[in-house]
């Protein structure tokens, strides 16, 4: 047998030391619940020990020393033993060649723990030998398993089964290892202390997918249904391999949002979340969510979320943008400048989506429509029309603002077409028109006389008025001789402000039309003088046809004169009152 193949080195060994109590037994030994167990032994005693009663031996449990009353396995002088025991243990060893070998047949898990083995040679000479063995009955087979396995690396994995029972040998099988990438199987035999143990090694290389797979050893006993197994989870550790996060968002200022973020990794990862260099949370687990409450502009940018577990780092990022209406844009100052320079009007603005900006000057369209944050409007070689205000206006789909400016174009006097002098019944007037900025300072000067006449001289009726940038100047001539000495009117006017001066003769514009309707206006009423009298003459005579006897009442009316005059002036006021209503009913104007 192959017990006392392994016991034979041993006794050559015993042969050859002095004699002393000794025992070889192995120090551990295992076997499979309900198989059977061989505990090698070999013991020695004392060379001077005379034999007349022969050799007797007991195995103990637990316990080495009888008066502790441990359980009896065997004894070879009776057949009682601790109940647990019987019909189980054999002596299989022959005591008188020191071979002590038990067998216990049938074991259960109850039957794990120390064994002592005790001599009896007789009389005095009864030791119990310190040494044991200690047995382990396995329900299922051992698994030697890393502490630590890291994926892409390659792993063994290595299942034992005790072979200490002669009856029977076991054998090994590993299961699903279906979708295992490659594996390979290797089986030794290893005996060492007296025991045999059957092993096989699967050896591949996990992936991440690997981890929490199942794995199994199966280990059986052939011609018998002893089968025991032996199922573990893979713990494989990998570096994350994808960091999910919402998709880029758009909201709106002052809402709120929550950025998840999930982690794959083996252990969990330590999670943080990122804006810019700011980390805002950090948590350990596979899902760490970060709220922001009443967005701002500024919370507007790329937000990361970061997965480190120790066996590697990833991350991944998306940008939140932030909407809301353009801010109140900023304009130059308003600006006072001279005619003909040149200008540039800058409009800033920010918003989300990106504003347009448009220029607008009095209400109407300058320059072209930006989409951009900054505007610049040039004006180029300003005149007086360039005077006005400004607006920049700002609009995005969410809203619209905008800011003003006013420039003031200063340039000197110009004389309006309006200046003129006309012939009035009180004599002649003068009227001086000019614009310009600062408003023109309007002066009039009479060269036949060298006078000049201004707000401080009253004797002509001086009177300005200012309106914006138009000034106005009037006086009036009321001397018949000023008004037309020599069929002419000599006044100048001078216009003046900061930028410059000019003198302008006024010309008599309106008189030839004034001697027009005089003359028009004596014939008008010669014309009517004469409808007069002929409507004077109609009446009469439709006055005699209706009498009947004109010469008879001619004579009754010389006879009573007064009569005969009250008569005429009522006919003659009818007639006026018709010729009247006539006139004012026509079309044509007379000038009377």
């Amino acid at each position: 047998m192959w017990c006392l193949e392994l016991l034979l080195p041993l006794l050559l060994i015993v042969k050859d030391v002095s004699g002393q109590w000794n025992v070889w037994i192995p120090r551990d030994i295992s076997a499979m619940t309900n198989s059977c167990v061989v505990i090698p032994c070999t013991f020695m005693y004392p060379s001077g020990i005379r034999l007349h009663y022969g050799i007797h031996g007991i195995w103990y449990f637990g316990q080495p020393y009888p008066q502790l009353f441990p359980p009896v396995v065997f004894k070879t002088r009776t057949e009682i033993v601790h109940e647990s025991y019987q019909g189980r243990t054999k002596l299989i060893g022959d005591l008188h060649q020191r071979n002590c070998t038990l067998l216990i047949s049938n074991i259960g898990t109850e039957h794990s723990g120390r064994y002592y083995f005790r001599a009896d040679l007789g009389g005095a000479n009864i030791y119990t030998y310190p040494d044991f063995s200690e047995l382990k009955v396995l329900d299922q087979p051992n698994i030697d398993i890393p502490e630590e396995i890291v994926a892409d690396e390659n792993l063994e994995l290595t299942c034992y089964a005790p072979d200490n029972c002669p009856e029977n040998s076991p054998e090994i099988q590993w299961m699903y290892t279906d979708y295992l990438p490659e594996p390979e199987y290797t089986s030794d035999y290893v005996a060492e202390s007296n025991t045999a143990v059957l092993s096989s090694t699967l050896t591949f290389t996990p992936r991440p997918m690997h981890n929490g797979q199942l794995l199994g050893c199966r280990v059986s006993y052939p011609n018998t249904t002893l089968v025991y197994e032996r199922l573990i989870s893979l713990d494989v550790k990998y570096a994350p391999r994808s960091v999910w996060v919402n998709v880029s968002a758009e909201v709106m200022e002052g809402s709120s949002v929550t950025l998840h973020c999930e982690v794959d990794s083996n252990p969990p990862p330590r999670i943080s979340w990122l804006f810019g260099d700011q980390q805002l949370l950090w948590d350990r687990a596979s899902n760490a969510s970060l709220s922001l409450e009443d967005l701002t502009p500024s919370q507007e940018g790329i937000y990361t979320c970061v997965g480190d577990n120790g066996y590697g780092v990833m991350n991944t990022s998306m940008y939140l943008a932030v909407l809301y209406p353009p801010s109140e844009p900023v304009v130059n100052g308003s600006l006072t400048i001279l005619e003909g320079s040149s200008i540039s009007l800058q409009c800033s603005t920010q918003g989300n989506p990106t504003p347009t900006l448009t220029w607008l000057k009095d209400g109407e369209l300058v320059g072209t429509i930006t989409a951009a944050e900054v505007s610049v409007l040039e004006l180029l070689k300003l005149n007086p029309q360039g005077d006005g205000q400004y607006r920049c206006l700002a609009e995005n789909e969410h809203g619209r603002a905008s800011s003003s400016l006013n420039i003031t174009v200063e340039y000197a006097p110009v004389l309006l077409d309006e200046s003129k002098c006309t012939v009035v019944r009180e004599g002649v007037q003068c009227v001086c028109m000019a614009t310009g900025n600062p408003e023109p300072i309007i002066e009039f000067y009479l060269p036949d006389k060298n006078i000049t006449v201004n707000d401080t001289d009253g004797r002509y009726n001086y009177y300005t008025h200012t309106d914006g940038h138009t000034s106005t100047g009037m006086i009036k001539l009321r001397e018949k001789g000023e008004r037309l000495g020599n069929s002419a009117v000599n006044v100048h006017c001078s216009i003046s402000n900061m930028y410059g001066s000019e003198s302008f003769h006024l010309e008599l514009q309106q008189e030839k039309k004034y001697m027009m309707a005089v003359i028009v206006g004596t014939i008008g009423g010669v014309a009517v003088i004469a409808f007069i009298i002929a409507a004077v003459r109609y009446v009469g005579h439709n006055n005699k046809k209706e009498n009947g006897n004109p010469g008879q009442d001619l004579v009754s009316k010389l006879e009573n004169p007064a009569l005969y005059y009250s008569t005429v002036k009522k006919d003659k006021q009818c007639l006026r009152k018709k010729v009247v209503r006539h006139l004012l009913h026509s079309d044509h104007i007379w000038a009377i």
